[in-house]
């Protein structure tokens, strides 16, 4: 469960720590939604590391992982200590599910700055602050 926490709390800080609380939670839901889909891996730290490696080498090629700031060549280790701390209460929240899914089930989500070749073929479940949320509907 402590993996589980710090991988959560991670993504949430990396890709969310300047965003309102809502939107910090959705993110860390959605790695949940994924572990939840059979066709992610069974593990939030799976979700995600997700993406291509080098060959030989077991590092991520880098601008190719499912969260951006796991393959972006930036270090991995949080500066800010209160965000961090705020970031691994809400990922104790999520994985205990005391918090609500604000995304409706959704799997996918990027930027409001960029439009990705994925997002017209998902369903929009919501927007919250600077993140567009998306669920994958199965085949």
């Amino acid at each position: 469960m402590e993996a589980i926490i710090m991988c959560l709390a991670l993504n949430i800080y990396f890709e969310a720590r300047n965003q309102p609380v809502e939107g910090q939670v959705a993110v860390g839901q959605v790695v949940i939604n994924r572990v939840l889909d059979e066709r992610y891996p069974d593990h939030a730290c799976d979700v995600i590391t997700q993406g291509p490696t080098y060959q030989n080498r077991n590092l991520p090629i880098r601008h190719m992982c499912q969260f951006s700031w796991y393959c972006d060549g930036k270090s991995d280790i949080p500066t800010d200590r209160d965000a961090f701390r705020w970031a691994t209460a809400l990922a104790h929240g999520i994985a205990n599910e005391d918090l609500t899914d604000v995304t409706y089930g959704s799997t996918h989500y990027h930027a409001t700055r960029v439009t990705p070749d994925w997002s017209h073929r998902a369903k929009h479940t919501v927007t919250i602050g600077d993140h567009i949320f998306y669920r994958w509907e199965h085949d």
